[in-house]
């Protein structure tokens, strides 16, 4: 099981007294089988990542750049995230398409030129509402996630997060009901697609992640944890989550 606490563009420096908390249990959390991260902004992932070395949380980055270096004024290579201390980063989040405009092709190379360095993308996959409520949700999501995947090695691994845009912050989530056929969906694509290398893949949901729903989806078949947003901005909320996937 696999939580990860996205900050988005949250978090100054006196927000790693939350991150310190988080760390300090992420070793009973490892115990139970739960790997906790954090992906703090840019300006606060080296100082994070050495606040909670020596610990089993992980950090990770918010996005890359497809080259490894260069003349990107403001932009932040993979290398530049792995050298800050980063295990993970995201890419393709739904607010990066929308915001940035960014297509499924440059999500694939950002995603290759994070295995390339040594990190764990993070692929984030979903849904328009209107997609959804015409009965095109599978569809959009699985187009989407074949355009956006790399190709994996033999020791590549990466995670894919479904996360339905109309779910994004609005305290909305998906039916249990659609939630399992959207993932026996993605999974039966991943498997044609990777045969036996799908086991090195996990599949997180997010979108509106609390303590109230995060016992329902974790039950559900194929999902192996959570993306969790503004609920990760706390170490009470962020825990909270724990402790009821723990119970």
């Amino acid at each position: 099981m696999l939580l990860i606490g996205n900050w988005k563009m949250n978090g100054l420096a006196t927000a790693l007294g939350e991150a310190e908390t988080i760390a300090a249990a992420a070793e009973a959390a490892l115990q139970q089988g739960i790997q906790l991260a954090l992906c703090p902004p840019a300006t606060l992932l080296r100082t994070l990542s050495h606040h909670v070395a020596g610990t089993p949380l992980l950090t990770g980055g918010q996005d890359c750049h497809v080259e490894h270096f260069g003349a990107y004024t403001g932009d932040i290579s993979a290398a530049m995230i792995k050298d800050a201390g980063a295990h993970y980063v995201i890419v393709g989040h739904s607010e990066r398409r929308q915001n940035h405009h960014e297509t499924s092709m440059l999500v694939q190379r950002k995603a290759q030129t994070a295995i390339e360095v040594g990190l764990v993308p993070i692929l984030c996959i979903g849904e328009h509402r209107s997609q959804r409520d015409v009965g095109q949700a599978e569809s959009y999501v699985l187009g989407q996630l074949q355009a956006s995947l790399p190709e994996l090695g033999s020791n590549a691994q990466i995670i894919i997060a479904y996360e339905p845009i109309w779910a994004v912050g609005t305290g909305l989530v998906p039916s249990l009901a659609d939630l399992s056929s959207m993932y026996q969906a993605i999974f039966s694509f991943l498997e044609t697609r990777l045969g036996n290398k799908v086991n090195s893949v996990r599949l997180l949901y997010g979108g509106s992640v609390t303590q109230n729903n995060i016992s329902d989806l974790v039950k559900l078949n194929h999902i192996d944890g959570a993306l969790v947003g503004g609920a990760s901005l706390t170490a009470a909320s962020f825990l909270s989550i724990l402790n009821e996937v723990c119970n």
